[in-house]
């Protein structure tokens, strides 16, 4: 066993394009206190952080400007590897969706494979077009696809654009379960979407609201890598809020030890992601 194979990498994602103050008055929504809770996840043992930003009205935005100083903030603050969302709101251009990291270079932003009813309301659209194109300029900017994964389907996509170039091996799986539109969160959905991964890529698993713990579980057991925070579940028990992201943070922690793992340092994490190309503040060398 090779020093890195017993860690695992803990994503948190603290804000989320949804929950309001309303839902949980503990949730970070601006760039200051964005960065701030990032930072106190970063100090609790998170190693990515995936980041969405919201509107001056709090309002799910891909604003570049309130990534801009988003990103600058979190770089100031700590090593932590930034991940920034491509799906900020619904019916964005493909210039406002790409932008933010063409121009910010996070090490990874989301790669969602496919189009998808979502949450029963509206259709969450990524057209083979603009795969081919948000590939495409992921590779100009060297930034790592982190590809979502809402049902089955989309990991045979992700195969055909890794066969036509459009995203490049190795390949890195995000299962993101118990989205109404998308597959249910079970334990034995989470096996079956393994099953389909080809063995040279790495991947990691969540599940929302109160699937959160039981694919958390299932997806260490597994060996798979975990995400947590607000923008997937705002309970931290049953009809309990959480007080904090770093909360949920220090819980799985506490898991991944107790299940005889480590958590990875930023730095492992860039290791385990083949991000080596990248220094401690995200920057190119």
């Amino acid at each position: 066993m090779s020093n890195l194979d017993n860690k695992v990498i803990l994503t948190v994602a603290t804000t989320g394009a949804w929950p309001t103050k309303k839902d949980t008055p503990n949730i970070p929504l601006q760039p200051e206190e964005i960065a701030n809770d990032i930072l106190d996840c970063y100090n609790a043992g998170a190693s990515i952080a995936h980041i969405h930003v919201r509107d001056d009205e709090n309002k799910a935005s891909m604003n570049y400007e309130k990534f801009e100083e988003t990103v600058k903030l979190v770089r100031e603050k700590c090593d932590i590897v930034v991940n920034l969302t491509t799906s900020g709101g619904i019916g964005l251009s493909d210039e406002v969706r790409i932008k933010p990291f063409s121009e910010l270079k996070p090490e990874i932003a989301s790669y969602d494979c496919g189009t998808m009813n979502w949450q029963h309301t509206t259709v969450f659209e990524n057209s083979p077009r603009f795969l081919e194109k948000l590939g495409t300029a992921m590779q100009e900017a060297n930034v790592k696809p982190e590809i979502e994964i809402f049902d089955a389907g989309m990991v045979y996509n992700a195969l055909y654009y890794l066969k036509k170039g459009f995203i490049k091996a190795p390949l890195h799986f995000q299962f993101v379960l118990g989205v109404p539109g998308g597959m249910t969160a079970t334990v034995e959905n989470l096996v079956f979407l393994k099953s389909l991964l080809p063995t040279d890529c790495t991947w990691g698993a969540l599940g929302i609201g109160k699937m959160h713990l039981p694919i958390m579980y299932a997806a260490l057991a597994l060996g798979g890598h975990v995400r947590v925070g607000m923008e997937d579940n705002i309970f931290y028990a049953n009809k309990v809020l959480a007080t904090s992201n770093r909360q949920f943070v220090e819980r799985t922690k506490r898991i991944v030890v107790e299940m005889g793992k480590e958590v990875a340092t930023p730095q492992e994490t860039r290791e385990i992601l083949g991000l080596q190309n990248w220094n401690v503040k995200g920057h190119m060398k």
